[in-house]
């Protein structure tokens, strides 16, 4: 089992609740996001103690190889670990923007694109995001709606609340809103095509970078009804969220023991804590604390882990 040290990005429109929520001893303001596990070169996060203290992500993955991803994840992706796992406070508003799929970004010269999903974690009763088209518009009407300062009127407008679940595929147009705090599961990417950021200026007064044109290229017009992922919340079992071909995530609400069986899985596993205290045990005997703000990586030669305490967290693997 491995936990790692966080990554901790300042940003214009970060809060103050990553701090006290990871229980850190640190001073930073308006931190915008936790990365927990990254292997985003440049980025990567790294091994917090044992044996393998002070590894970067990549460099985990490299030295364990197929005993930490799984036999066909060590395949498809090499010494690179292929998930992104974050925690997100926005105090503000985050820009409109959209991210390519692999192979949009490959031709821009990235390695590959992003899907992501989010969970909603215990946010500020007007938390609100922006999720998809709302109604079908053309290449030459976002064009116009974006001169206009008036994309927002073609983006769905979410209040949200603890809970709640939305899964962004790559070109789903979209951003996260004052008020939330979430965890979000993504790619091993940072490629995001920044649409617009409502006319706000960086801390050396200069407005930030737009990707107007590229974001045209890869956005999906297609129209939904509701963005929403649905599911029961239900206790002491797993609830199925998102099932994609970049990962699949679970949410379990424990306050009994459980035994989660990996023994016929093929990959990793990700825990991340959201929400109370628990404890993991494999069935070598060791074991770890899974409170909240913790995030814990089960390697793919784990069989059991027996996850006691009363804790509410999500489980993802590819």
């Amino acid at each position: 089992m491995f936990k790692f040290n966080p990554l901790l990005k300042q940003t214009i429109w970060g809060g103050d609740r990553i701090i006290p929520f990871k229980q850190l001893d640190s001073k930073l303001r308006q931190v915008g996001e936790s990365w927990e596990i990254s292997g985003v070169k440049g980025h990567e996060t790294t091994v917090a103690g044992g044996p393998y203290d002070g590894l970067t992500a990549n460099q985990l993955v490299a030295t364990l190889k197929d005993r930490l991803l799984g036999r066909e994840n060590y395949a498809r992706f090499g010494d690179e670990f292929p998930l992104l796992i974050k925690f997100i406070d926005a105090a503000r508003d985050l820009s409109i923007q959209v991210h390519p799929d692999d192979e949009s970004a490959r031709r821009k010269g990235y390695e590959r694109g992003k899907t992501e999903m989010w969970y909603v974690m215990d946010s500020a009763p007007d938390a609100h995001m922006m999720v998809g088209l709302n109604k079908r518009i053309t290449p030459a009407d976002y064009k116009a709606l974006v001169e206009a300062d008036a994309i927002c009127d073609a983006i769905n407008n979410y209040k949200v609340k603890e809970g709640d679940c939305f899964y962004i595929p790559a070109g789903r147009i979209h951003s996260i809103g004052a008020g939330c705090f979430l965890n979000e599961i993504q790619q091993t990417s940072d490629v995001t095509y920044r649409i617009y950021d409502f006319k706000r200026r960086d801390n050396d007064g200069n407005y930030r970078q737009l990707h107007t044109h590229e974001a045209a290229e890869v956005i999906d017009y297609g129209v939904q009804d509701d963005y929403h992922t649905y599911y029961k919340a239900e206790r002491n079992q797993p609830v199925d969220l998102i099932a994609c071909p970049y990962f699949r995530t679970a949410v379990y609400d424990l306050d009994e023991p459980m035994a989660l069986d990996y023994t016929e899985l093929d990959s990793f596993v990700v825990l991340i804590a959201l929400k109370g205290e628990g404890t993991v045990t494999l069935d070598d005997g060791s074991s770890t604390s899974l409170n909240a703000g913790e995030t814990l990586l089960l390697p793919a030669t784990t069989g059991v882990a027996c996850v006691s305490g009363r804790v509410k967290f999500l489980e993802t693997y590819i």
